[in-house]
């Protein structure tokens, strides 16, 4: 019965659909999925899956994880989804929340999505002050060293987090940065708590951020809002005044991407 009911589903299922619900199933489940996991969602025999997923691996659509046996999104895949949070409607209202929480804080903020390698600045937009930081939409900064990517951090299951800080050495970019496993477990630990991430010149001396999530409709983390300044004019602990702000515009831009 099993065998006829998977037969008969395979054949419900266009052949020119089946790799789109194959990239979508792991998109929608936001952690990697292993072939039977796929096979039991879609309906669809090991052996369909095993040649879908050859597929969209070889094209770069989905990648294996360190696991070496579960899927999740590739770098062509990952380009698909900050193109479409581009697209010119989703940016043009992204864009007034993000001057209007900026001017409302009167420092520089960012919008960040996560990347293999770090975090990528997706929009930004400018302090009116002199004296500012520059760091230009399409900058990719670090995870372990920055409010966004401690904030994407704190949002990992165990096993990814640990893949993640046992992959390489934490680099020192300053004399503050957090460069080991336990002492930024910790930090992550804070960061989930308080529920804001925060960089006290770790990445670049001068400069203090704070960051809080961009939640999806599935709530999980979608973006990072983060506000970023010389630390002469905001230590870290006073940026936190802006929290408020922050939240309310995150709450907005999670609004924004939902609808």
């Amino acid at each position: 019965m099993p065998d006829d009911f998977q037969k008969n589903q395979e054949t419900q299922i266009p052949t020119n659909l089946r790799l789109l619900l194959v990239v979508e199933e792991i998109a929608k489940a936001g952690t990697p999925l292993k072939p039977m996991q796929l096979s039991s969602a879609l309906g669809l025999p090991k052996p369909t899956i095993h040649r879908l997923l050859q597929t969209a691996e070889a094209e770069g659509f989905l990648q294996r994880d360190l696991d070496g046996r579960s899927y999740g999104p590739g770098p062509r895949l990952r380009q698909i989804a900050v193109h479409t949070m581009s697209s010119e409607r989703l940016r043009t209202g992204r864009l007034a929340i993000l001057k209007s929480v900026a001017e409302e804080i009167g420092e520089t903020c960012n919008l960040a999505t996560p990347d293999r390698e770090g975090m990528t600045y997706l929009d930004r937009v400018e302090t009116k002050w002199p004296l500012r930081i520059q760091l230009p939409i399409g900058t990719q900064v670090p995870f372990h060293c920055t409010a966004s990517g401690k904030m994407y951090l704190s949002t990992l299951r165990d096993s990814t987090l640990e893949a993640v800080l046992n992959a390489r050495p934490l680099e020192a970019l300053t004399e503050k940065t957090i460069v080991t496993s336990e002492a930024l477990r910790q930090e992550l630990a804070q960061t989930r708590k308080r529920g804001y991430s925060q960089d006290d010149e770790e990445f670049m001396l001068g400069m203090t951020a704070i960051a809080v999530p961009v939640i999806d409709s599935a709530g999980r983390l979608m973006a990072t809002l983060s506000v970023h300044a010389p630390e002469q004019r905001h230590a870290v602990t006073d940026l936190v005044k802006f929290l408020p702000d922050l939240k309310s515009a995150a709450e907005k831009l999670s609004e924004l991407h939902s609808n």
